[in-house]
């Protein structure tokens, strides 16, 4: 059994339904249950990834359908104009962007587990470190994992430790574990799908290690340590060596999601 089989073994449960089968063009969509969530995803896309680990988070029934974003079906433009992922139907409605998504079922279920703090400034702060902290680093994680280039470990970091240090101080401020407080919210779920690709840059630049010296980030490292011990986080957790392939494969346009199972 591969490593994502066993990954997924773990996670076909009667409250989380979840295909292995990335479907594309010429497939038909599978019949909703009433009543159901359903979230469209992709499973090494962290938007997609932000939304499923908000509904395991918070518990919440669903199940998934997976989509060839390299042979998209032709069913699936009904549902999202641009043919992307991640999307949600609830009862009828579709919601897409995995910000939009996740804030909606928080939202709608605010007595399950509920990821932003009770206090309207506080949930608008979180709200405000989400939309003005995360872009730069994670489009910056992203420029130097799918460059053409080759980096060099000082550029990429030369690059990417000045966009995280706003994340490094906002932690800081908060004295806390998590973003949430003693327990993960909503700006760690939406946060981590990127921390989780971060695990990948040795690999991917051909060291060891990255070397950080003790005061580069150091509470982002000890905070991505305690994430990785979170249970909704272990249960959804892609392994180092799938994202390299991932990235790789992608890069080398020979990428085939469903070939990730064997």
């Amino acid at each position: 059994m591969s490593v994502i089989r066993k990954l997924l073994s773990g996670i076909f449960t009667k409250r989380n339904i979840m295909s292995e089968k990335h479907l594309s063009a010429g497939s038909v969509e599978p019949p909703k249950v009433d009543g159901l969530l359903r979230v469209y995803s992709l499973i090494v896309c962290p938007f997609a990834k932000r939304v499923r680990l908000v509904l395991k988070a918070k518990n919440l029934p669903h199940d998934i359908v997976n989509i060839n974003l390299q042979d998209k079906p032709e069913w699936y433009f009904k549902i999202h104009p641009k043919g992307q992922v991640p999307a949600l139907f609830d009862n009828g409605k579709v919601i897409i962007e995995s910000l939009d998504i996740a804030d909606y079922l928080d939202e709608k279920y605010p007595t399950q587990s509920p990821l932003y703090p009770k206090d309207p400034a506080a949930k608008k702060r979180d709200q405000e470190v989400i939309k003005n902290l995360f872009p730069e680093p994670t489009s910056l994680l992203s420029k130097v994992q799918y460059s053409s280039e080759t980096y060099s470990v000082d550029a990429a970091l030369d690059l990417l430790l000045p966009a995280a240090q706003p994340l490094e101080d906002e932690l800081a401020k908060r004295g806390t574990r998590f973003f949430g407080g003693e327990k993960p919210g909503m700006i760690d779920f939406m946060l981590w799908p990127w921390a989780e690709r971060a695990q990948a840059l040795p690999g991917l630049l051909a060291v060891d290690s990255l070397n950080l010296k003790d005061d580069q980030i150091p509470k982002l490292r000890k905070w991505a340590r305690t994430m990785i011990e979170v249970p909704t986080i272990k249960e959804l957790h892609i392994p180092v060596s799938i994202t390299i392939k991932v990235i790789e494969d992608r890069k080398a346009n020979r990428l085939d999601y469903d070939k990730l199972f064997e």
